[in-house]
């Protein structure tokens, strides 16, 4: 079986190197390369125990057949385009890019050279939202009528990369941290955006960077009539962390009843007119992100991940823009 020769371009955010453990395990897959060229990747690379085999990114596209970036958020765009250009499929951590323009072009190259592009939404494989998700399927709840989520993360200023906080390198709150939740709620719903009611981002917790603007919320309609209500702002205090019920909590209304969970609950809480609270528990799902983009890199002819990808990144864009344009 030939394995799928894949290189890592950029280790400027700790996600990557989730990535790269995980490439390292995968049966299908030989870590080709890794590209690094700036002294705080170097740095990140052997705090980590990567090795740097290449400081050119051209000579990396040529010994490779697909490639994963992870380098600072607004120039993730420019590596990816020039991994399609160079016929090679991608793998992102999010974001995928921080501009409609760039989201056009990775587009129009993976559909010209049936290319396969990806993103590390790995929140899906959280054993509740997979519980989520066969609920909502299921019809357990009827049609879907509301969500509200909440992606509340700590701001860590001073302990996340020095790049984070610099102008014109993280594009925008909404962009990296809602593409999580709004990537749920399209495979929740069925549906895609349909009109942005109201998004806004303003600095609150980022005193030491008033251009950095942490706080961020939107309201939503989708194509199918459900309305949505988000905040994910750099709210948590920094010593409790991930570890609050706000770090990705859902409330889930349908026709016939609402779901609630959070990604640390015990299972989720399903509540229907006439019955006691269930509390339904999920299972860490035999596949994760990664296998169904290998997957489709191995079977060109499927394109639900590409599809997929591109539709959540550029509806998060799409919000992102609307909030921009109400500048706090």
């Amino acid at each position: 079986m030939k394995k799928i020769r894949i290189g890592f371009a950029g280790l400027r955010h700790g996600h990557i190197f989730g990535l790269y453990n995980l490439a390292r395990q995968n049966e299908y897959l030989d870590v080709a390369g890794v590209f690094e060229d700036s002294p705080e990747g170097m740095a990140e690379a052997e705090k980590n125990n990567v090795a740097v085999t290449h400081t050119d990114y051209k000579s990396l596209l040529a010994e490779v057949d697909a490639v994963a970036v992870g380098t600072f958020y607004a120039d993730r765009g420019r590596l990816c385009i020039e991994a399609l250009e160079a016929g090679k499929h991608v793998i992102a951590d999010k974001p995928l890019c921080t501009r409609l323009d760039e989201l056009a072009k990775i587009r129009e190259l993976a559909e010209k050279k049936s290319l396969t592009v990806g993103m590390m939404l790995d929140l899906r494989d959280n054993k509740n939202v997979v519980a989520a998700k066969e609920l909502t399927d299921s019809g357990e709840i009827g049609k879907i009528n509301n969500i509200c989520f909440q992606g509340y993360h700590p701001l860590m200023y001073g302990v996340r990369p020095d790049w984070y906080f610099e102008k014109g390198k993280h594009g925008g709150t909404i962009n990296d941290i809602a593409i999580h939740g709004v990537d749920l709620v399209r495979r929740f719903t069925g549906s895609d955006l349909d009109t942005v009611i109201g998004a806004r981002c303003w600095n609150f917790y980022a005193k030491q960077c008033r251009h950095f603007r942490d706080s961020a919320q939107f309201m939503l309609k989708m194509s199918n009539g459900a309305g949505v209500i988000a905040d994910v702002s750099y709210a948590t205090p920094d010593n409790h962390g991930y570890n609050i019920p706000l770090y990705w909590n859902f409330a889930i209304s349908g026709e016939k009843g609402m779901i609630t969970f959070n990604a640390a609950s015990e299972g989720v809480s399903l509540y229907k007119l006439g019955s006691e609270p269930v509390i339904v528990k999920g299972k860490q799902p035999d596949r994760i992100y990664l296998d169904d983009i290998v997957d489709e890199i191995m079977n060109p002819a499927e394109r639900t991940v590409t599809t997929e990808t591109l539709r959540s990144a550029e509806q998060t864009l799409l919000i992102q823009k609307s909030a921009d344009r109400n500048d706090g």
